[in-house]
């Protein structure tokens, strides 16, 4: 099978979430990744929960399948030379320690640059390498909150709230792929490498600015609305003598469909309700009249009825359920795959469904160290002497 970034190394100096959630993007899409790891135990990442009852780690399952496993200590001497050999034979280098901290280890973007002219330097941190706030430590959570996030989500009388994912950090990943790829393009038009500077504040704020854009018209601080849309309604989940109904509404036709499927045409020219802006105006009228509706209603027969009438509309299944669902099988994404140590389990599959270079998520995890002959002697060329001292050492 063609694969879409087939003759595109690149070396992995990543941990635990962003940066290993990126490097897997690449290489699901067909990229040799070198994953670095420390002599010995590997990353402790390896360590994370949930683990199988083999002890390998479903999180180091999502996010290292089909790297490549070296062990490197880049504090000694040595390691950092070989490091910066590794540096010349790869198209790109991701990192996400805390800004600074590879610099200080001796191959930061200007030493990389100098070794490498065609590099592409990718940095995933907090709050990105300037900045007042550059050297905070930064996890997840920090990432939502100072995005902007946490002030949007939940409740308006209620705490504010994270996503039920590790948002910043998947976002911290996608950017710097997103980012890779297209500097990966404009090399190829300019022969030229460049820095990239991902910032997991960054990728939150952007996601959260665009639907309250017009603060700086009217500095009115937003409100979290729960599952509301304060631009539309009706907009949100809705409760069901069962369970919860999901009913997504924006467009004015979409409202009259509403109302058929309610047997609420003698709404249709209600003032109160003729656009989408006066129907946010009047939010709660809207959610009455829904309620009056809903409470004799199972989700089954709420959803069927919008679905006639082509409103968006949905359940909200557990966790299970979704698991199970049929759309979610029939797309691949819970595939079987051979891990090292498990042996089959099951895990996620692809989002990218390409015609011709398709996403590939059925690979194992490697082993700690378990490609360093494959990548010191076949790509740097060393001798089993070479590795044997450099192995006694510590410093693979």
């Amino acid at each position: 099978m063609a694969k879409a970034l087939e003759g595109i190394r690149v070396l992995d100096f990543t941990q635990y979430l962003s940066g290993p959630h990126g490097t897997s993007v690449l290489c699901e899409l067909g990229a040799e990744i070198i994953k670095v790891e420390r002599p010995g135990s590997g990353e402790p990442e390896r360590k994370a929960a949930p683990m199988t009852p083999q002890k390998e780690s479903y999180q180091f399952f999502a996010y290292n399948r089909g790297k490549k496993s070296v062990t490197l200590n880049i504090k000694d001497p040595e390691g950092l030379e070989i490091a910066k050999k590794l540096t010349a034979e790869c198209d790109i280098l991701v990192e996400n320690f805390a800004p600074g901290v590879l610099e200080r280890l001796g191959l930061g973007y200007e030493v990389a640059c100098g070794i490498n002219p065609g590099i592409i330097y990718a940095s995933i941190s907090g709050f990105g390498q300037t900045g007042p706030r550059r050297d905070e430590i930064t996890y997840d959570m920090v990432g939502q909150a100072m995005g902007g996030l946490m002030s949007v989500t939940g409740y308006e009388n209620g705490e504010p709230l994270k996503a039920g994912i590790s948002l910043a950090d998947y976002m911290g990943g996608y950017n710097a792929a997103i980012a890779i790829l297209a500097a990966l393009h404009y090399r190829s038009v300019t022969g030229e490498g460049q820095r990239i500077d991902i910032s997991m504040q960054d990728g939150i704020w952007a996601m959260v600015f665009p639907d309250r854009a017009n603060y700086f018209d009217t500095l009115a601080v937003p409100k979290r609305l729960g599952n509301r849309l304060s631009s539309s309604a009706p907009f949100g989940s809705y409760k069901a003598k069962d369970g919860y109904v999901v009913i997504c509404t924006i467009t004015d036709p979409q409202w009259q469909q509403v109302l058929q499927a309610i047997g609420r045409e003698d709404l249709s020219d209600d003032p109160r309700f003729a656009t989408r802006v006066d129907r946010a105006k009047y939010m709660a009228d809207v959610e009455k009249i829904l309620d009056e509706w809903l409470r004799n209603k199972t989700v089954n027969e709420a959803t069927a009825a919008f679905k006639k009438f082509k409103v968006p509309s949905s359940s909200v299944p557990t966790f299970d359920e979704v698991a199970n669902d049929p759309q979610i099988l029939h797309r691949e994404m819970i595939i079987e795959c051979e891990q090292p140590l498990s042996g089959k389990v099951k895990l996620g599959g692809s989002v990218y469904k390409m015609s011709k270079t398709p996403g590939n998520r059925n690979l194992p995890i490697p082993l700690v160290g378990e490609h360093n002959n494959d990548i010191y002697s076949g790509v740097l060329g060393m001798n089993e002497e070479e590795l044997k001292g450099l192995s006694d050492k510590g410093t693979i």
